[in-house]
């Protein structure tokens, strides 16, 4: 609230979230509500199969269409914006001219799978196998957790990291720029970052940076040693800031004034963030297109055997938080896929019609469009249905699907509840996806843990506004933002019927028998 000539004049909060599907930007008010949003639909190409990217350029005339959006929506100017957050998907990013600003090449989704061969075949090669032993005996000298990581660590084609190498690879334009030192490398953020303040700024923040997986969350910087060994060049990446921080102001030529951008956050911890998962063992599940589970592990990265992502929650001060992390890529796309399909109409139907029925006739679904991510690890798995039947109806083809979104979340529960033996104190879910009643009280049974759902679904965007309002005084600590965050309805677990455990088992047979179809994955 800022005062000007003995009158009270209010301020908002702005943020924007560029999510897989859809970037949305919500104005807030001193008390978290939204006075205004808007919305548009991203575009994916799909130029070759298993290549998925986006426009550069359309992206960034969506996002400033929403933000201006969203500002009349709420009957509100420019000049009422105190600050402005940035959440952004992860791991999608584009290379362009530092001179001109023209990216080289489409933004490369996080879903795209041209790095996957070259993951595949660093993992099983002898210079990995060398890295492997070499980094277990420093362990054993030296107890330090960096070299238990790369003792243990595996290449997901889901990072950066060869989706990078690719290009680096197939891209003269890019190799030319590199050697005459006018590449920059950024994801959503740091491209948004450099466009807003017209090519002036170029950096990004912790969050975004660690789930790269080209950042060592070990020491706080990007990797010599991974850039070194699969020859990406240090020198085209953004500098790396705390997530609240005063980035720069917008160009005034974009909205009129310059507005403050005070926080970047990648989406998943942006949502932990908006979600107060504030404490060590708070849990956020987050159902949209796929499913991102993370525990707040404290102060401390978490050190996986399994696929579990260890990454820095966000940077505040001289305060770290860091997260572990595990993923399914496919709950949103395999419920988009069956509305495709006509198994339903309305989303608001897909609840009552599976729970008119007692099961899914003996049929399970194994959610892989993009291949299984942890615990199992598999690129080359497949998207199947099995145990059809004669007797099998739409119904049960969708039961089947939802069970399959309430099934991964348990399999990723598990292995986050046996790998880091941190105490678990609340959970918490949004996205889209948690809307459906029957997914979320199958989680809950599944766990044997009540769920919260808040009110309002889109937590990046949330977090994204909370960390902004924090570095511009808007508010004023975090106890006062876990006052402001509201639950709609908890979900408390009942006792799972024989049933439901039978067919839990038929699904991790069926899951077992998805795996290994694509050789080439």
């Amino acid at each position: 609230m800022a005062t000007r000539n003995g009158f009270c004049k209010k301020s908002y909060i702005v943020a924007v979230d560029v999510g897989t599907t859809t970037i949305k930007c919500h104005v807030y008010d001193k008390e978290a509500s939204v006075r205004g949003s808007c919305s548009k639909k991203v575009t994916p190409l799909y130029p070759k199969p298993g290549w998925v990217e986006m426009d550069p350029e359309e992206l960034w005339q969506s996002c400033v269409a929403v933000i201006k959006g969203a500002v009349q929506d709420a009957g509100l100017q420019m000049k009422h914006i105190q600050a402005f957050g940035i959440s952004t998907q992860r791991g999608t990013f584009t290379t362009w001219d530092k001179n001109t600003g023209v990216p080289f090449h489409n933004f490369i989704s996080w879903q795209d799978l041209r790095g996957a061969e070259l993951a595949t075949s660093w993992n099983e090669s002898l210079t990995m196998k060398v890295i492997h032993a070499g980094s277990s005996l420093l362990h054993l000298i030296t107890r330090q957790k960096t070299f238990l990581a790369a003792s243990i660590m595996v290449f997901s084609h889901q990072h950066v990291t060869f989706r990078l190498a690719w290009v680096l690879q197939n891209c003269p334009e890019v190799q030319y720029a590199v050697r005459n030192g006018t590449c920059c490398f950024g994801t959503i953020d740091t491209w948004l970052l450099y466009r807003l303040t017209k090519g002036a700024v170029h950096l990004t923040d912790y969050s975004n940076a660690s789930a790269t997986g080209v950042f060592d969350t070990y020491q706080m910087c990007w990797s010599g040693l991974l850039c070194s060994l699969v020859s990406l060049p240090l020198s085209i990446f953004p500098a790396v800031e705390n997530t609240g921080h005063f980035f720069g102001c917008t160009d005034k030529s974009i909205f009129g004034v310059p507005i403050p951008i005070m926080a970047l956050m990648a989406d998943q911890q942006a949502a932990m963030f908006g979600q107060c998962c504030f404490d060590k063992g708070d849990v956020k599940i987050t159902m949209g297109t796929g499913t991102f589970m993370d525990i707040n592990t404290g102060s401390e990265p978490h050190t996986s055997f399994t696929g579990l992502y260890p990454i820095v929650g966000w940077k505040i001060g001289s305060d770290v938080t860091y997260l572990a992390e595990g993923n399914a890529a496919d709950t949103g796309t395999a419920i988009k896929w069956a509305q495709e399909l006509e198994l339903f109409s309305e989303v608001q139907q897909t609840a009552e019609m599976v729970t008119a029925l007692k099961d899914s006739d003996g049929v399970c679904f194994v959610p892989s469009f993009s291949g299984l991510q942890a615990p199992l690890n598999d690129p080359g798995a497949c998207a199947a249905f099995m145990g059809l039947k004669p007797s099998t109806t739409k119904s049960h083809l969708l039961r089947a699907i939802l069970e399959s979104v309430a099934f991964r979340n348990k399999q990723l529960y598990d292995i986050m509840m046996r790998e880091t033996r941190v105490p678990i104190t609340k959970i918490r879910a949004d996205g889209g996806v948690c809307s459906n009643d029957f997914i979320m009280q199958l989680t809950a049974d599944l766990l044997g843990r009540k769920i919260d759902r808040p009110s309002h679904f889109d937590m990046s965007s949330l977090g994204a506004a909370f960390v902004a309002g924090l570095e511009a005084g808007f508010w004023k600590s975090q106890d006062e933002l876990k006052k402001l965050r509201c639950t709609e309805r908890v979900f408390s677990p009942s006792t799972l019927s024989q049933g439901d455990l039978s067919t839990l088992h038929s699904w991790e047979r069926a899951l077992r028998r998805s795996m290994h179809w694509y050789s080439q994955a």
